[in-house]
């Protein structure tokens, strides 16, 4: 499963959760802290959770989109397929996929929507590569496969009807490529020193 805090009550949010069987949620945060939400703050959701009978493990290091290796930036702006294949990144899939072997996992960020998050256009694509089933809950409770998920955002591309010279698969990888464009982190210090080298 994957699940976005927003800005939910956390009662709210331990509902989606039980609602979907959620055993254990894996933080993909590269900053486990909000200002807005501090009930989402790492310690908060900690302690919530596992009152709850839930277990939490931050995987923000390995998984986070805000990555500390420069390699993978180009102008500043973080490149997912570069990330995906760093020696951290791979580790913290590992670690996912040991983990669904027995609990019932929710990775959880930040962004309601999950088109509009790393943990759908990057961890759960490489999830689902990998032969793992993966559903989106939504902030009114529906559970979103992810199959359903890459169909709406092609059609938010206009990608969504067959084309003459291109198959699904191409035409899901553009959508993809396009919509990391509008949503990937932009490391201001580095796009701001390639900005002085042109």
């Amino acid at each position: 499963m994957t699940i976005g805090h927003s800005t939910h009550q956390l009662s709210k949010f331990l509902t989606l959760l039980r609602q979907s069987r959620v055993t254990a949620v894996a933080d993909v945060r590269s900053v486990p802290a909000s200002r807005y939400t501090p009930q989402f703050n790492q310690r908060s959701l900690e302690k919530a959770l596992r009152e709850e009978g839930m277990k939490y493990v931050f995987l923000g290091e390995e998984l986070g989109a805000r990555t500390k290796d420069s390699t993978c930036y180009v102008d500043g702006r973080v490149q997912y397929g570069r990330l995906a294949q760093t020696c951290e990144f791979l580790h913290g899939i590992e670690r996912l996929e040991k983990g669904v072997k027995v609990e019932r996992i929710a990775i959880m960020c930040s962004e309601g929507d999950p088109l509009g998050c790393h943990r759908t256009v990057l961890i759960a694509r490489v999830l689902a590569e990998r032969g793992i089933s993966i559903n989106h809950i939504h902030a009114d409770g529906r559970v979103e496969t992810h199959a359903s998920a890459m169909e709406r955002l092609m059609a938010k591309f206009g990608l969504a009807e067959d084309e003459l010279f291109r198959t699904p698969d191409e035409r899901l990888e553009d959508a993809l490529s396009r919509q990391e464009d509008e949503i990937a982190y932009v490391n201001e210090v580095l796009h701001a020193e390639r900005m002085v080298d042109v």
